[in-house]
């Protein structure tokens, strides 16, 4: 397989889109895992979100061999533990916003490649991983965010919430498709969007954190004027001049991969130029090999961590190909409100 390498014209050509598919593909451990670092651990989120990158810039087998990797890892009960450090096991958690991503990132291969005999091969893992994630939802609709052997954490988080809500779109599409309809997914998913659009007292308070600030509109519960209303309302608070956004509201940090999802939460709802600036001004954090450095305290011109993480360079891939309309799969996160 091979296909278009997106392009953003005066920002990334096709090439630097390249280095950054090949930044993430050198990262990759024998067994399909994708940590974040060479050394560093692997989680089941941004996994995926390195694996959908891969199959963007045109590294389909790496795609393939880290989908395998999940399908390969899932436990007996559809879920993931939380970190995983060269195949053993550091935090036998699950987090359920982590054992919803599989969906996405499914659909997301699916849709790029056309493959219909490996979306059906991970079906089973798709299926059993959002079973267990819905077995966490409360009548109210939002979703525990983290279990143990013992049970659920009993909190729910609006970032994960949000995600878990766009996976559930993405299922849902996906069932459909393999010819397995899951309508129970589907009003599960109507109930959580009601909790995250009109139940905020249902989630732990986490608002200095900008995620909480753009996830609702990027995973697709808050659409339309509501959607432009709650963007406008903490754009000053979180977003720094010429050189992104910052993940946390009290702190002097901007982060990439922050600064490019709230780009494809721009490019979801039609703010195009917004979206463009922001994906220009986070290119400070690249290296010429194509990978990015996660994040700069700009107080004092720092890189902090001191690290080029794999979901960094995955977010820049996904952003730049929702803005350029490369690939088949570049509307991912722009139909999540389907």
């Amino acid at each position: 397989m091979s296909v278009e390498l997106p392009t953003v014209p005066g920002v990334l050509p096709a090439r630097a889109i390249r280095r950054t598919g090949e930044s993430i593909a050198a990262v990759q451990e024998p067994d399909g895992a994708l940590p974040w670092f060479t050394g560093g651990h692997t989680d089941p989120w941004d996994h995926i979100e390195s694996a959908m990158a891969l199959t963007v810039a045109d590294h389909w087998d790496a795609a393939r061999d880290a989908y395998i990797w999940s399908a390969k890892t899932q436990r007996d009960d559809g879920s993931w533990p939380m970190q995983v450090r060269a195949g053993v096991i550091e935090n036998h958690d699950a987090d359920t916003n982590f054992c919803a991503y599989l969906a996405t990132g499914v659909l997301h291969a699916l849709t790029v490649t056309g493959d219909r005999a490996f979306a059906n091969e991970l079906w089973p893992t798709v299926r059993a991983g959002i079973d267990f994630v819905l077995e966490w939802q409360t009548e109210r609709g939002e979703i525990h965010w983290s279990a143990t052997e013992s049970g659920s954490s009993g909190e729910a988080l609006l970032t994960g919430s949000s995600s878990i809500f766009h996976s559930l779109g993405c299922a849902v599409v996906l069932a459909d498709i393999i010819g397995d309809p899951r309508p129970d997914w589907a009003a599960a998913r109507a109930r959580l969007g009601q909790a995250l659009r009109n139940h905020p007292e249902a989630f732990l308070d986490k608002s200095r954190y900008s995620m909480d600030w753009y996830y609702p509109v990027l995973g697709g519960a808050v659409r339309g004027a509501a959607a432009h209303d709650r963007l406008a309302s903490r754009w000053d608070e979180f977003v720094v001049g010429d050189l992104g956004i910052r993940c946390v509201s009290d702190a002097p940090w901007v982060t990439g991969a922050e600064t490019c999802e709230l780009v494809l939460a721009l490019d979801a709802v039609g703010a195009t130029a917004n979206a463009r600036h922001l994906f220009t001004a986070m290119q400070h954090l690249r290296e010429d090999d194509g990978s990015y450095w996660t994040g700069l305290v700009f107080t004092d011109g720092e890189r902090w961590p001191v690290e080029r993480t794999t979901w960094t360079a995955a977010a820049v891939v996904l952003a730049a190909d929702a803005l350029s309309r490369t690939t088949p799969g570049n509307g991912i996160f722009r139909d999540a409100g389907r």
